[in-house]
């Protein structure tokens, strides 16, 4: 394809506009995006910028922030995602546009309730903070002025006659140092974090703060502009949300998980129902550990709880006829006979299979839809233990599977932290004996699976005879399991259908 030159002239024009729109790699999102986007493009943006922070989530709390192995990590996960982390690098304009637009896709997807615009502003800030270190710093001095941030810096005259009081009031600052570093002249307000933490020297109102400190001040600047800003966001979702456009994919988003979905069915068969017993205290995670416990003890489930045990059992190979079986004997066990079960529960199964109904091959759901959604009520059982049981009896629990107190005092700080998943991924931690799992916990058939491949040497499960005692090959292109999974579009497509599937589920 050729240009004239006066097209190569507008194309040059077109480019240097839109490398003035972001002059610089880190912003404080105040203009909000007023370009035109599909909807895939919508969505594909804000699922990347999901997953990193994600990933930011599970890097604070696994390593100490600003290391050299979370640097590394959080860098390659930002090279992956195309987001940028090199300020002014030259032809990044994509990558600045696609970081400007998912900030704000995420913040109407987060804004709507307490929880979620909290957890969007802790990751939000520990994005910006790992960016705005990574500046130099004559970068930093020239953001700074980009946010209309420009601090006095105090002069050489007022440094010196100040060295003794900066150089006592600064942990870790000697009068040498004092001399080498530049300070800056900063309102109290804006230094009160610094000034709790008695690192700064005080006078006549204002804080002496070293220029490397001077984070401090950008990221509470920051955590300031982006808390208001939420809140204004959360206002205006009443016009949003009769978008029937928008709203679908803001609320997928908001309970999103990111990884497989685990509705194709490559592991049918491979578990026999003589295994599950086994299979449940070895490699469930606690949230099926526990359905499965309150299914031998009582012989039923309400709804909730057949849904969220049922499509992981799926998941984990169940087919058809071995779920029909294993159902029907539990429940005959219990007060209900084999008739009541056919005519009440059977077609639900069949529904969840996709053999009736719209015939729908129905996910297995996600750790964040089990957090998020659908909380238990008493005489339930689902859920997630880490979020829905209260510490005392959480504690309990994991006393009775052996947990040592040291283990258990770290699982309880994750919950107290909200960091459910992660209190998940340390019980995985805890009862493998393993210090890193090396993977983002998102899924409860992730945990099984992982947990297989870990307990056999790395391999998958081997081939088992199924209860009917047909033997069943051993599947060797099991798809990788890890957070960093390209999601499908149907994710939300499989969220909408499970609603509709809760309705056969209705009979306790």
């Amino acid at each position: 394809m050729e240009f004239s030159s006066r097209a190569r002239l507008r194309l040059a024009r077109l480019a240097g506009d839109r490398r003035e729109q972001y002059p610089h790699s880190l912003q404080f999102y105040l203009e909000p995006p007023m370009e035109s986007i599909s909807l895939v493009e919508f969505e594909s943006f804000a699922v990347d910028r999901l997953k990193l922070l994600k990933v930011i989530e599970n890097l604070g709390v696994s390593h100490v922030r600003g290391t050299d192995v979370y640097k590394t990590k959080l860098e390659a996960e930002l090279r992956k995602l195309k987001f940028p982390y090199r300020a002014l690098a030259e032809g990044d304009y994509e990558a600045r546009r696609k970081d400007h637009i998912s900030h704000f896709i995420l913040r109407l997807a987060y804004c709507q309730s307490e929880d979620l615009r909290r957890w969007f502003l802790q990751q939000e800030m520990d994005l910006f903070r790992y960016r705005f270190n990574e500046l130099t710093e004559s970068l930093m001095q020239k953001f700074l002025e980009h946010v209309n941030l420009s601090f006095e810096a105090i002069g050489e005259d007022l440094k010196n006659e100040l060295a003794n009081e900066l150089s006592t009031s600064t942990p870790g600052f000697t009068l040498a140092k004092v001399k080498e570093q530049m300070f800056y002249k900063v309102g109290l307000a804006d230094a009160v974090d610094l000034f709790r933490a008695r690192k700064v020297f005080i006078k006549d109102g204002f804080a002496y703060v070293p220029f490397k400190e001077i984070d401090v001040i950008v990221l509470n600047n920051y955590r300031t502009k982006l808390s208001k800003a939420l809140a204004l966001t959360a206002r205006s979702l009443p016009s949003i949300q009769s978008d029937e456009r928008l709203q679908p994919l803001l609320n997928h988003l908001s309970h999103s998980y990111v990884g497989p979905d685990y509705s194709i069915q490559k592991n049918t068969g491979k578990i026999s129902l003589e295994q599950i017993d086994a299979l449940s205290v070895k490699s469930f995670p606690l949230c099926m550990r526990q359905l499965h416990r309150a299914l031998r003890d009582s012989h039923h489930l309400r709804h909730g709880g057949r849904m969220q045990y049922g499509l992981f059992l799926k998941g984990i190979g169940l087919t058809l006829e071995q779920a029909l079986e294993f159902w029907k004997k539990e429940f005959i066990r219990g007060k209900v006979d084999a008739d009541k079960f056919d005519k009440g529960y059977a077609y639900s199964i069949r529904h969840s299979y996709g053999k009736e109904g719209k015939r729908t091959d129905y996910t297995p759901y996600s750790c964040m839809k089990i957090i998020m959604s659908n909380p238990p009520s008493q005489g339930d059982y689902h859920g997630c233990p880490f979020r829905h049981s209260d510490p005392e009896l959480l504690k309990q629990k994991l006393q009775s599977y052996k947990i040592s107190p040291s283990g258990i005092t770290q699982v309880l700080e994750l919950v107290k932290g909200m960091h459910y998943q992660l209190a998940c991924q340390k019980f995985f931690e805890l009862t493998h004996d393993v210090d890193d799992i090396g993977f983002s916990l998102n899924h409860p058939n992730q945990y099984f699976t992982e947990s297989q491949k870990l307990l056999n040497g790395g391999r998958e499960m081997k081939k088992e005879f199924n209860n009917s005692g047909n033997f069943q090959q051993k599947n060797n292109s099991q798809e990788s399991i890890n957070s960093s999974s390209t999601p499908t579009s149907s994710n939300a497509k499989a969220d909408t259908e499970l609603e509709g599937l809760e309705a056969y589920f209705t009979e306790d």
